[in-house]
């Protein structure tokens, strides 16, 4: 029995995530954040009601369903707090969330490092959120961060008062206002104890859970492209969003994952700076942006906007052993007469068929396109795939061809319903 699935964003993050994690946790009996902190948002329908999440997995709206964030993540803990209580306060109780006892906690000082170090950057920044999530995975690596575990234990007031000191010190070089101890200390010590009873070892939870044949889906953050190791760098997160980040994010061993599914919207979108080859500067991407509501849901951040890129997802085809595709708000391209797939590059004269690892090399390549025509129906009532338009079908065929991996989901709306279902993954 097939009782693992992990769901990855194929590209650069914001593909639609939180839909099918959520629409997956229905079957499933847990849930698991494997990397990434708040600096994720994902949106979820439900009911006419939407919720945005940007810490707490998708299966929470689920009593039966354990939700954990794992030992892959960095957490801040204030932030958590205040949507466990926004959740409450919308009658989810939160009482089926698990925290991860060796997941790395943020703290005031990282937010203030954060935006000081991409200050520094000038032009040269990265496009950061400013949440904290570099600087507290600069500390995890360094062997100077503080743990979940360290977080409510009765040293917690001697291990924070040396990380303040340390981080204040940087703080001062660079310009910045340092943090107040005692005032910090007060508030987090207060939030220690309310979060204290979800605080947990998540890996053996995990394991016990998969011994037991539960059926689990694993949750990413931001997308493979965005990888520290094999994304566009160094316009990239901190972590390892990408297959090999759900292993060492929650301590489940490559053995025991099955499903691999990348998820990817109908067309190309890109948040901050870095390499997107596809992007369209015209009124028709300005039109997409808004049909499709390209906001960042962190950040409020406009998407850039590109056509679906093949080469792109091929490459995270590539490393991360994708068993299917959910393709993600196909009802936005409707009404556009016709529609481009890029599947190959033009580099200085060359065609090429991959990513190149240096974001200059990536800045000079050209898509070479396929045109495929559009269609006119309203599509966001199907929930059949025979029931889609013929040009909406070919399209979706033709990503297939593209990738030679199934599209196994295709989302026709934001509600949990508008999906359609081509392979069932637990069986």
């Amino acid at each position: 029995m097939k009782n693992t699935v992990v769901v990855i964003g194929s590209l650069w993050g914001d593909e639609g995530k939180g839909k099918i994690t959520n629409f997956l946790s229905g079957q499933a009996d847990m849930v698991v954040r494997y990397a990434g902190g708040d600096n994720a948002g994902h949106t979820i329908v439900l009911n006419g009601e939407t919720y945005k999440l940007h810490l707490v997995p998708s299966g929470v709206f689920n009593p039966d369903v354990k939700n954990v964030l794992a030992n892959g993540m960095v957490i801040n803990p204030r932030n958590l707090l205040a949507e466990i209580k926004d959740l409450k306060v919308r009658g989810v109780l939160c009482e089926n969330l698990y925290i991860g006892e060796r997941a790395q906690v943020i703290f005031d000082s990282h937010l203030i490092l954060d935006d000081l170090h991409e200050q520094a950057l000038g032009k040269n920044k990265i496009g950061t959120t400013k949440k904290g999530i570099g600087p507290a995975y600069e500390d995890k690596v360094s062997r100077k961060g503080i743990r979940m575990i360290d977080f409510i234990s009765a040293d917690f007031k001697t291990i924070y008062q040396e990380f303040v000191e340390r981080h204040n010190k940087e703080i001062s070089e660079l310009g910045g206002e340092p943090v107040d101890f005692k005032v910090s200390y007060a508030e987090y010590s207060k939030i220690a104890q309310e979060l204290k009873p979800h605080i947990v070892d998540s890996v053996t939870l995990i394991n016990d859970a998969i011994t037991d044949g539960d059926k689990i889906v694993l949750e990413g953050a931001q997308g493979a492209l965005l990888d520290v190791d094999f994304g566009t760098y160094p316009f990239v997160t901190s972590s390892n969003p990408s297959i090999g980040g759900a292993c060492i994010g929650s301590g489940i061993p490559a053995t025991k994952l099955n499903e691999v599914i990348g998820v990817s919207k109908a067309y190309g979108t890109r948040v901050g700076a870095g390499a997107f080859p596809t992007e369209m500067f015209d009124d028709l991407g300005n039109q997409i942006r808004e049909r499709g509501h390209e906001y960042g849901t962190t950040t409020k951040r406009p998407r850039r906007i590109g056509w679906f890129d093949a080469v792109a997802l091929n490459y995270s085809i590539m490393i991360n052993g994708f068993t299917g595709i959910a393709l993600m708000l196909l009802d936005v391209l409707t009404g556009i007469p016709t529609l481009k797939i890029a599947t190959s590059y033009n580099l200085d004269g060359k065609t090429i068929h991959t990513l190149p690892a240096q974001n200059e090399l990536c800045l000079r390549c050209k898509p070479n396109y396929i045109e495929l025509p559009g269609w006119k129906e309203d599509i966001t009532k199907c929930r059949t795939f025979a029931s889609l338009p013929k040009n909406a079908q070919d399209y979706v065929k033709t990503i297939e061809e593209c990738t030679g991996v199934p599209v196994v989901f295709v989302s026709v709306g934001p509600d949990h319903d508008a999906t359609i279902v081509r392979k069932e993954l637990f069986k």
